[in-house]
């Protein structure tokens, strides 16, 4: 990124659901030499779907947004082979250690001032890819996401958690069927477990259930077996995780 000549400027991506902060920020930003606007847009789905079709060298994101959060949308962004950097901006100053947390390169308070915007830029533009890479890993564990990220393609789909009947894991993969069919994600099992801890547990040594979708626990001739709603088939239960798993049924 520090080879990129003047002619060639760094393109930006502005998230924010007002529209005044979108269009002060889009001046600002117009303002600066090297830089230019690629887009613009006012939920945090929409960021996701332009980030996968625009590419742009950095985003200007909101933190508080309804529907699909700032952080959320940063962690997202983080699954992708070549991330952009993400700058948050908010009036809310107390989101700031959950926006370092989830390594964000900069964080703005508005109303954002010209001097800080381009400090935070530059700064953005000295990061290589694998930094940026590196920066999108999270070191701690933060809150439970309300979706999974799908890559299909070179786009992002997202999955309600609420949504997700199980995660099964196959080799290098993990399965998630939802309500609406599914998806491979390149995500472990034991991670999504930890993640997930309050509504999935572990049924099998390669099954993360989720604890809503849960119908019945039947015994078979070969032991127990799970029943979930809108599922044509129950699944499989270790007797390792027999006790665990009928004690969660019991408080949920």
């Amino acid at each position: 990124m520090n080879a990129t000549p003047r002619s060639a400027p760094f393109s930006v991506l502005i998230v924010d659901d007002e529209l005044p902060a979108r269009e002060r920020i889009e001046r600002l930003v117009g303002e600066l030499a090297g830089w230019s606007v690629a887009g613009s847009c006012a939920t945090g789905v929409e960021a996701l779907q332009l980030v996968t079709r625009l590419k742009p060298a950095v985003v200007l994101l909101d933190i508080r947004m309804p529907g699909l959060t700032g952080i959320e949308v940063a962690r997202h962004l983080g699954t992708l082979e070549e991330p952009p950097a993400v700058v948050f901006t908010t009036a809310y100053d107390e989101y700031a250690l959950q926006a370092f947390e989830s390594q964000a390169v900069g964080y703005l308070l508005k109303p954002v001032r010209r001097e800080r915007l381009e400090q935070a830029l530059k700064h953005a533009s000295r990061l290589s890819p694998p930094q940026l890479k590196q920066l999108a890993t999270p070191e701690q564990p933060l809150a439970a996401r309300q979706h999974v990220a799908v890559r299909v393609r070179d786009d992002l789909k997202l999955i309600l958690v609420a949504d997700i009947r199980f995660f099964r894991a196959d080799q290098k993969y993990v399965t998630v069927r939802h309500t609406r069919g599914e998806e491979l994600i390149d995500e472990s099992l034991r991670e999504l477990e930890e993640e997930f801890a309050r509504d999935f547990v572990r049924a099998h040594r390669s099954l993360l259930v989720g604890i809503a979708h849960v119908e019945a626990l039947e015994h078979t001739s070969d032991g127990f077996a799970l029943r979930l709603r809108g599922e044509p088939d129950v699944l499989p239960v270790s007797r390792r995780q027999l006790a665990e798993l009928r004690k969660r049924l019991s408080e949920h």
